[in-house]
Order: structure tokens, then sequence, then C-alpha cells
């Protein structure tokens, strides 16, 4: 009978079971608390609504019935009709794509000039960061909103002279952030690498430091379309921005005002919930970006 050799003994402890991985936590790990989880939620649940609200409106957001004015909430019309006749509900769902097409502009418009006019000072410095970085200044003096109004009267009512002057106001906030990153990341060795090595200024900004920006670029973008979309909202309710018939929620507001007088609120309540639920949404989902980044720890 042949015996098996003994192994020498090495020291060393033998490796623990490999344990399975439970995705379900990793979610919840990279969703953060419970709070920034339900907000996460709750954009993606209005991106969707912006997307189908038209199609799963039950009624023409557009056309009103002068016999249901201010009805109650039914089970034909769930949160009631608005004192024209219209469905609070389909006004709701359709003016979400409203809602949210103005911020989306602002920001994607304020982003591409921040980042150029960021990138540009950072990389040049001198007198044409100095002389930028005053012109910026005569800009910060301006809230949006003022702005919004100006180029309402220069140019008329609608959404499309607002979200220019919008997106000019908040191109400051961006160019000083991008500016302060970049120039703290121009001072990294790898930037002086790839410059020793023949790449352009123009191939080391955009493709290499702008991607290491990037994500509190994008935590920024995030606080500010809430704040957009607060501004833009409040532009509507003024009567300055969507006109009727085209369904928005600061219009709605305007025009649910007689209905509350009359005893019917949720043409005006609907709506405004609306707009506090999405900017506080982009608000926690934003600092919670820029806390990650900062690497603390937001739960």
């Amino acid at each position: 009978m042949t015996t098996l050799p003994t192994l020498p003994d090495t020291g060393t402890t033998p490796l623990a079971p490999r344990t399975r991985r439970d995705p379900l936590a990793r979610l919840r790990r990279l969703g953060g608390s419970r709070l920034q989880r339900t907000c996460l939620a709750l954009l993606v649940l209005f991106v969707l609504i912006a997307l189908l609200g038209p199609w799963i409106a039950p009624y023409d957001p557009t056309f009103g019935q002068l016999g249901d004015t201010l009805l109650g909430p039914s089970a034909q019309h769930w949160l009631g009709t608005d004192q024209g006749g219209h469905d609070t509900l389909s006004a709701l769902l359709a003016g979400t794509r409203t809602s949210l097409a103005g911020p989306l502009a602002v920001v994607l418009f304020s982003t591409v000039l921040g980042v150029a006019i960021g990138l540009f000072t950072a990389w040049r410095g001198g007198w044409i960061d100095t002389a930028v970085g005053r012109v910026l200044d005569v800009l910060f003096a301006f809230p949006a909103l003022l702005l919004a109004i100006l180029a309402v009267a220069l140019f008329g009512k609608g959404m499309t002279a607002p979200v220019i002057a919008m997106a000019i106001a908040y191109m400051p906030y961006t160019a000083r952030l991008v500016r302060s990153l970049a120039v703290r990341e121009k001072s990294r060795p790898y930037i002086a690498a790839y410059q020793v090595q023949g790449h352009s200024p123009l191939y080391v900004t955009v493709r290499r430091l702008l991607p290491n920006i990037a994500p509190t670029l994008l935590a920024q973008s995030t606080v500010n379309f809430g704040y957009a979309l607060l501004d833009l909202a409040a532009l509507s309710f003024l009567g300055l921005g969507v006109q009727p018939p085209t369904p928005d929620w600061g219009a709605m507001i305007n025009q649910g005002q007689a209905a509350v007088l009359q005893g019917q609120p949720l043409s005006a309540i609907a709506p405004a919930v609306a707009v506090v639920l999405v900017v506080v949404a982009f608000n926690v989902v934003g600092e919670d970006l820029g806390d990650r980044l900062a690497g603390r720890d937001s739960r």
C-alpha cells in the first residue's frame, strides 16, 4: 500500500471560499441613501412621462369642454378640470415635456459655452484670463430671471429668447467652475507629459483634461437644471414664457389661480407639486454627486 507524499507546510492559510456578490447590495451602495434613491427614481419617472406624456394622456390637453369647467376629481377626470374645461391630469402629463425641455436647453447651452470659455482661459492664462474673469464678474450681477424678462421685452413672448438669455446668465457659473478645475489639472504631471510628447493644446484639453473634470461638471449641471426649471416656471407663471394652449407647469399654476378661489385648487396644486418634486430631486441628486466626487459619504 503506497502512501501519498505529504506537502511541506508553507505557513500560509488556505484560501477562503469565494463568495458570490450581491448585485442588489451593489446597486444600493451605488444609489446612496433611501432619499437619494427615491429622488433618482422620481427623475427617471418624470423623464419617462416627458417622453410618453402626450400618448398616455387620457384627453387632449389643448381641447376643453365648456360644460366641464372646474369639475372635481372623478373617475373620468382624476385631478378634475380647470376653468377652461381642460383635464388637469392630461395637461400635467403633456406639460412635462415642455417644462423639462426648456431647462435642458438652458443647461446644455450654458455648459457648452462655460466649458469652452473655462478651458480656454485656464490654458492661456495671463491677461486673457484676467479680462474674461472681469466680464464674468459683470454677468454675475444680472439674475437669470431678470435677463429672461429683458429678452422677452425685446424679442417677444415664448421660450426661445428666455432660454438663450438664461443660458448666458448660467454660463459664468459653469465657466468659473471649469476654469478652477482646469487650472488645478493643468499643474498635474500627466499634462506636462502629453505636452512633451508633442500633443496639441486642443488634444490635451479636450481628450485628456476634460474627461477628468467631467464628473464634477455633471454634478454642477444637475443642480443648475433644478434652478433653471424653477426660473422658467416662474417666467411662464408671469405669462411671459410658454403661451396657451401649449401645456406648461408654470402656465398651469397661473391659470389655476381662479380655480383656487372657486374651490377647485387641484389645477394649480398639481403642477406646483410637480415643480417642487423635480427641483428637490435634482438638487438632492446633484449634491449627492458632488459629495461622492469630493470623497465624502453622504449616507
